[in-house]
């Protein structure tokens, strides 16, 4: 069976790829190195099909308003067999002469994030594009305002709704190497959106002590209960949130080996520093990050730290395995 990477993860990772490159990319070279379709490639998807995506993708980033060019031969334009494509940044960037504050950007990115594609014309969409483009997307933290939220994100609604009611919530949480989820009593004081990916900080009830939960973690649904607490208690919450991930990134960090020109290189140089030997990239959860950097595949070498590194082959065996059981089953 094909990767599960949803199709809104894949339109990101075309985008990304398209915009990396001057020359632009064949299609050939897409289908092989782009998230999305080379997890598809690999689990047997056919040719035609996976170029039938491409197209039907292609189209549909057209119509979002994104400028994807089509480059013909040199000497035959109108031939097409060759073809290579890509996102003209002159096109899609802001000009370089306007310069925003931070707290600027933090209005354009919310008045961006609540805009729905049925609610928002075609120049509206590409104003946000263009905002994006300038470096301040889904990685850059907002504290108390959200985006639009995906199902995966089940758990958002219900604890944004108990945050604005100063109601206490109940949730089960599965921590890393942990066999079940644990029952937890939370006074829930903020959602913080770090790395990509949402936290809840608030006051664990049984512990007496402020905790730091991923909203992915978070099994089954959350139960907003009856009882509340003092809403003056969610002043200054999201920025100590914010302050404690950062400091937990700024104690941790991965030295990697990064293929140039890469996926990889792209989305993890852009919060990495350089390095004799690579790059290094700060991390908050040593888990996320192994799922991420096994996600690029040969793309990565973690140097270092040795627990990081064990947890990346450990999650690229489990996928060796599983297509071999899947060709033992098809057999």
């Amino acid at each position: 069976m094909a990767a599960r990477i949803p199709a809104e993860e894949r339109l990101t990772n075309l985008v990304v790829a398209l915009m990396a490159t001057e020359i632009g990319l064949t299609k050939q070279q897409i289908l092989d190195s782009v998230s999305g379709y080379r997890q598809r490639a690999d689990a047997g998807t056919r040719t035609d099909a996976l170029e039938k995506m491409f197209e039907r993708d292609k189209d549909e980033l057209r119509a979002l308003g994104i400028p994807i060019e089509t480059i013909g031969d040199a000497a035959d334009p109108n031939d097409l067999r060759e073809a290579r494509y890509r996102i003209p940044q002159a096109e899609y960037d802001l000009p370089g002469d306007i310069e925003f504050s931070p707290a600027e950007l933090a209005v354009l990115q919310l008045a961006g994030s609540v805009w729905s594609a049925e609610s928002a014309s075609a120049d509206a969409q590409a104003g946000v594009r263009k905002i994006r483009a300038l470096g301040i997307d889904g990685d850059e933290p907002i504290i108390g305002f959200a985006p639009r939220i995906t199902a995966r994100d089940a758990a958002f609604a219900p604890l944004q709704d108990a945050i604005e009611k100063s109601r206490v919530v109940v949730f089960d949480y599965l921590k890393p190497g942990e066999d079940s989820p644990r029952r937890r009593r939370v006074r829930p004081l903020a959602l913080v959106d770090y790395e990509a990916r949402w936290h809840v900080f608030g006051v664990d009830v049984d512990a007496d002590a402020d905790r730091m939960f991923l909203l992915s973690r978070i099994v089954g649904a959350v139960k907003v209960t009856a009882a509340t607490f003092d809403p003056a208690l969610r002043e200054g919450a999201g920025e100590r949130a914010l302050a404690g991930l950062e400091a937990v990134a700024a104690s941790n960090s991965a030295l990697l080996e990064v293929t140039p020109g890469t996926e990889a290189a792209l989305r993890l140089g852009r919060r990495a520093t350089p390095a004799a030997q690579g790059i290094r990239v700060p991390f908050v959860d040593l888990h996320i990050l192994a799922d991420e950097l096994a996600s690029y595949g040969p793309e990565v070498r973690v140097v270092e730290p040795a627990p990081l590194r064990d947890a990346v082959i450990a999650r690229l065996r489990a996928v060796v395995e599983a297509n071999v059981e899947r060709g033992e089953d098809a057999g």
